[in-house]
Formats: structure tokens, sequence, C-alpha cells
């Protein structure tokens, strides 16, 4: 049995790592210069689209994929989805849990990247949305904070602070960060998980408004599982069918 594992994602690589016996070919976007490699195999760089995903299928003789990419990989996931389908190669998303506000917490609630950019609260602004889509920024003069992997390429917005880092983050590293940039408000997508929600934690310590970006919807009838061990299940599953 050979699964493709649709990855980037730290349950994409812990998921590699709990099936043994099982030959597993993990794929990465190939958007970071020196990702974090999961076990076993490994292939980087897009298909080319449903009609290159569906000859690399085919080609490699799959008989199941799970799609552990970022809960914001919406073109992925729907081409992952209608290819499966259309080969009758079972396809299950693992979907981490997404955020949820606490007390204290002051969220808006936006449908897009863009929206959030029509409706920043403040002057000060972290963005914490990814380095791809600081472009939506770059006609506004508030004073922004970005962090990421790898430096972002134009175009930005004119008055930016970059930090190049990588999660998993703590509280007390957010807190000093906020408060030596002077934060007003966080711009984040809804990504769930641990690694990094420590912003939202900070952004409540310090009683900063959080604009937060909602996912996109997953395809219709998709089967989704929401823990690696679920997914771990999910393939014993079709191996014993």
């Amino acid at each position: 049995m050979t699964v493709l594992i649709l990855g980037g994602t730290g349950e994409a690589r812990r998921l590699a790592g709990e099936l043994p016996g099982i030959r597993v070919i993990s794929s990465l976007a190939g958007r970071v210069r020196t990702p974090r490699l999961p076990p076993g195999e490994v292939r980087i760089g897009g298909f080319g689209g449903p009609d290159g995903l569906r000859k690399w299928l085919l080609g490699n003789d799959i008989h199941a994929v799970v799609d552990a990419t970022h809960p914001f990989a919406a073109r992925m996931t729907a081409t992952a989805a209608q290819v499966t389908a259309e080969l009758a190669i079972p396809f299950t998303v693992l979907s981490r849990p997404g955020w949820s506000p606490g007390p204290g917490d002051d969220w808006r609630w936006v449908d897009s990247v863009a929206e959030a950019a029509r409706n920043l609260p403040a002057e000060r602004v972290f963005l914490a949305t990814g380095r791809e889509e600081l472009a939506e920024f770059a006609d506004l003069g508030n004073w922004f904070l970005a962090r990421s992997v790898e430096p972002p390429q134009p175009p930005v917005p004119r008055r930016l602070r970059v930090v190049l880092d990588r999660g998993p983050f703590t509280v007390e590293g957010e807190l000093a960060l906020m408060r030596e940039h002077g934060i007003q408000a966080l711009v984040t997508k809804d990504s769930g998980g641990e690694m990094t929600a420590a912003k939202l934690t900070a952004a409540r310590e310090l009683g900063i408004p959080v604009v937060v970006v909602r996912r996109p919807p997953l395809p219709a009838g998709v089967s989704v599982v929401s823990s690696v061990d679920e997914a771990v299940s999910w393939v014993r599953g079709i191996g014993e069918a």
C-alpha cells in the first residue's frame, strides 16, 4: 500500500512517521528553501494542476491520499479532491480544529486577507498572515511588523519591519515582540494548532484587537479527520478494506 501525504504542516510530519509498514510519500509545495522534512520519501514542488496530479497518482500507484496541507491551501485541496474522486482513490483531509475566542478576546472576523486590509483597527499592526499575503497591504500607510521563515518578495508595505523566525512561539516571546514594536493590532488567519497560537494569548494580555481571517470552505462531500490519530486510523482502515 502506498499513501501520498500532501504535507508541509506539523501534522503531516507526524503522520508520516506513524505509519510503519506502509509506503508513505510526502509532498511539499517547495515554497521554503529549507523545509522541515518528514520521515520517509519526500517529493518537493507542485504537480502542475489537475492533469499533473492525475498523471503522478497513476504513475506512482497511489492507494490513498491524505491532505494535511495548511488550512488555507484551498487550491491544492480542491484539486486533490477533484482528481481523487475521478480516479476513485480514497481521500481525506486532515483539518486541525480552528481557534475560538475566549474571555477577554477582541476578535473581528473577516472572510479574506483583502477584507482584513480594509478593516485595520490601528496604526501599528502585526501581520501574521504569511509573507505571500503582504501585497494586500502594500498600498497602506500603516506601520507593519511581519514575520516569516524567508524574506518576502515585493510588493510589500512601505513601512514594514520583517522578523525572520520559525515557530513554535511562546507567549513570553510574543509579548516581548509586540511590546518592543508598540503593536496595537494583530492580523492572522484562523490556522489553528498550538505552534502559532501564542500570539493570540499575547494579544489578549495586551488588550489589543485581533482581525481573524476565516478559513476557506472545504470541498463538498470530502472525508475529514481532525487529528493525526484519526488520520492513522483512516489509513489503516483503507489498507484493511
